[in-house]
């Protein structure tokens, strides 16, 4: 009777896991190369898309509303 429990929190502990990972890989506030990309933030245009999940959001369609430094 311990098996699906032993599933459920084990398939949590994966699925914290590997949304921490996507946040420290694909998050534009996370800087690991300091030397050649110090400012991340900088270079995402407008279109991308960095969220998870987004709702009735269309990315495509957003204009630039930032000067260029």
């Amino acid at each position: 009777q311990l098996i699906p429990l032993f599933v459920i929190i084990g398939s949590g502990g994966v699925g914290a896991s590997l949304y921490l990972m996507r946040l420290a890989m694909f998050n534009p506030d996370v800087s690991w190369d300091k030397k050649n990309n110090p400012e991340p933030w900088n270079k995402m245009s407008p279109s991308d898309q960095y969220k998870l999940y987004s709702v009735n959001m269309d990315y495509s369609r957003l204009k630039k509303d930032r000067p260029d430094f």
